[in-house]
């Protein structure tokens, strides 16, 4: 099983699709942005299908996958497949132990657990000393990122 990008929907079609009106000339036309509700902040490239909201709710991507994934909660696997982009090989899946978290939760974490690591760094650096409370949530969050690493690396 696997990915064929060839297989995305064309970009005008899908964002049509979506119930987005294309408005201008170009490769980059104007739209509503469905992410933060403004009414002509939303730039769609017609032929790579990239997005990005010029209004600063950071809403933005290379494809039609990526605006399906964003708009609709999905991982990429899931999005490949409703978009039909996802070909079944014939071969067996590979049976994969299930990951606790999705890729996107584990970053969420990864984000939380190194932060506090480099904040307790920093002050290691300048000289405060852990205190056990501390100490216990620094090992804490480093057995946390290990574990990560283990199920994504």
């Amino acid at each position: 099983m696997g990915f064929d990008r060839r297989n995305l929907p064309d970009a005008v079609g899908y964002y049509e699709s979506e119930g987005l009106k294309l408005t201008g000339r170009g490769k980059w036309r104007t739209t509503e942005c469905k992410f933060h509700g403004g009414s002509d902040s939303m730039r769609i490239n017609t032929e790579s299908g990239a997005f990005a909201c010029m209004a600063g709710c950071g809403a933005r991507g290379g494809d039609v996958l990526a605006y399906h994934m964003a708009q609709h909660g999905l991982e990429f696997v899931e999005a490949a497949k409703a978009l039909d982009a996802w070909i079944d090989d014939g071969r067996p899946a590979t049976q994969h132990k299930p990951a606790p978290l999705s890729p996107r939760q584990a970053l969420e974490v990864l984000a939380v657990e190194a932060n506090l690591v480099a904040i307790a760094a920093g002050n290691v650096a300048h000289g405060v000393v852990l205190s056990q409370v501390d100490l216990c949530r620094v090992l804490t969050a480093s057995g946390r990122i290990s574990r990560l690493v283990e199920v994504f690396a």
